[in-house]
């Protein structure tokens, strides 16, 4: 007998809650049979049921049962939005702090101004700090699992204070001191609280000059902040010098993972939504809409390419060989522009980078595409040669020609393109356009124009006009 595999059983059992939950059970009948799943599995299967469906199990099971799966929703900014705000605030309120402090960044400015406005009058503080952060404010990354402890307390109190949070809160690398009004004091390493004998005070393991942020400092420069400290944690203040929550290394990580998963969209010619899912359970329309967009561009520009390389038609005609290496200098154009774009990219994501610097990036690109262009042109002309003269029963020196025109095709597209690579992604962010995105699909069609013209150019030019090759 065969066995099944572990997602055929969990695609077995979430068709099975689906299946339940469609029936009419009363709700003690309903809780109690979930009750015998994961709240994984049992989340898989809402996700596989409509709007209406699932807002009518929170209204019937509760707020804080429906809290308990959005973090095992695959997409739980989506399913939350799909609520009218009021509910949507009322789940949140229920849910862990560092679960929708994972959620909200993710979620439309919009809709969280929506939700806090109709939080209840009870409501904690951290949730409505939450909700008053956008995306781009390092408040909407923080999180609550941190230790904080009175500045007045004796060494012996503070280990016991310490033992008391730490059954919620597992962050106790670094402990953060606050005096009583909540104000920010400084941090106490563990290790330094442990070897610190019960009769010092503890002001003698206090670090008062302890790195720190605001919660509405920009997001980018607040983590380039954090990654230079390179610390477990940093702590994060309001406008009062009140601790607020911390930012974790786990939280610099997420925040680069997402960045760079934006930046490949953006490259990819891929449109950013507010998911930017794109595996195997996207709907097929939603993968095509994200796409469209930049391939009708895209389909345009190639129709010019295409314009002009029917002007070198009679450069063809005449040496017809020459198609054969046509995608060779197409290829190396499009890598080499590729990999010039990627590192512009990089640097343009330091908001600070100066005229020189950007200009000394353009010349050293230019030079390594020279190097490059030279080196790969030079081991191509022999290879190229012999091929023609073995393969093609060419003449030699016609052969040698003809590899010759390649050789110095592949040189120049190459430095061409290394320089289109870096300039047009600069050009764009002068313009205030977002450069990764415009220039991602743009610049494979331009190096695709700047290969054709360097190819059947030089052809032209060095086989037809000077050495007089056509056959």
């Amino acid at each position: 007998m065969k066995k099944m595999t572990h997602e055929a059983m969990n695609l077995e059992m979430v068709q099975g809650i689906i299946s339940f939950l469609r029936e009419d059970h009363p709700v003690e009948e309903i809780r109690t049979h979930l009750n015998e799943y994961h709240d994984y599995d049992v989340a898989q299967a809402l996700e596989g049921m409509t709007p209406q469906e699932r807002r009518t199990l929170y209204r019937q099971l509760g707020n804080r049962w429906a809290a308990e799966l959005f973090p095992y929703y695959e997409e739980p900014q989506e399913l939350l939005e799909e609520l009218p705000a009021q509910e949507a605030a009322a789940i949140l309120e229920e849910m862990d702090r560092d679960d929708a402090a994972d959620i909200l960044p993710h979620m439309s400015k919009d809709f969280c101004a929506a939700m806090e406005r109709e939080l209840a009058p009870g409501t904690s503080q951290d949730l409505r700090h939450l909700l008053s952060y956008n995306q781009e404010e390092i408040g909407s990354f923080m999180s609550t699992n941190y230790i904080a402890i009175p500045n007045d307390l004796t060494v012996k109190e503070a280990m016991r204070e310490l033992i008391r949070q730490s059954e919620e809160n597992d962050n106790i690398a670094t402990l953060y001191v606050v005096q009583r009004d909540g104000q920010f004091y400084g941090a106490i390493d563990l290790k330094d609280l442990i070897l610190t004998r019960e009769y010092m005070p503890l002001e003698s393991c206090i670090i008062r000059s302890y790195p720190f942020v605001r919660d509405h400092d920009d997001l980018q420069e607040s983590m380039d902040w954090i990654r230079d400290y390179e610390e477990d944690s940093l702590p994060v203040l309001d406008d009062q010098d009140r601790l607020i929550g911390v930012i974790t290394v786990q939280d610099v990580v997420d925040y680069l993972e997402e960045e760079s998963r934006q930046v490949y969209n953006k490259l990819a010619g891929i449109s950013s939504t507010d998911s930017e899912s794109e595996d195997l359970k996207e709907p097929v329309f939603t993968s095509v809409k994200k796409r469209l967009p930049w391939l009708v561009v895209l389909l345009f520009l190639g129709m010019f390419v295409s314009s002009v390389v029917g002007m070198f038609e009679g450069v063809v005609a005449q040496i017809a060989v020459l198609v054969c290496f046509q995608s060779l200098i197409l290829d190396m154009a499009g890598n080499v522009g590729t990999q010039s774009l990627a590192v512009t990219i990089r640097v343009l994501m330091e908001e600070d980078v100066t005229f020189s610097e950007k200009c000394s990036l353009i010349w050293k690109e230019i030079r390594v595409g020279l190097i490059n262009g030279s080196l790969l042109g030079g081991v191509s002309i022999p290879a190229i040669g012999l091929y023609l003269f073995f393969g093609k029963d060419t003449a030699l020196p016609q052969a040698m020609a003809i590899a010759l025109c390649v050789g110095i095709s592949l040189l120049l597209a190459m430095v061409i393109s290394s320089f289109s690579g870096t300039v047009i992604p600069l050009f764009f962010q002068k313009i205030k356009v977002d450069p990764a995105v415009a220039s991602g699909p743009l610049i494979t069609t331009v190096n695709d124009l700047v290969a054709v013209i360097s190819y059947y150019g030089m052809a032209w030019l060095l086989l037809i006009q000077l050495l007089h090759l056509a056959g």
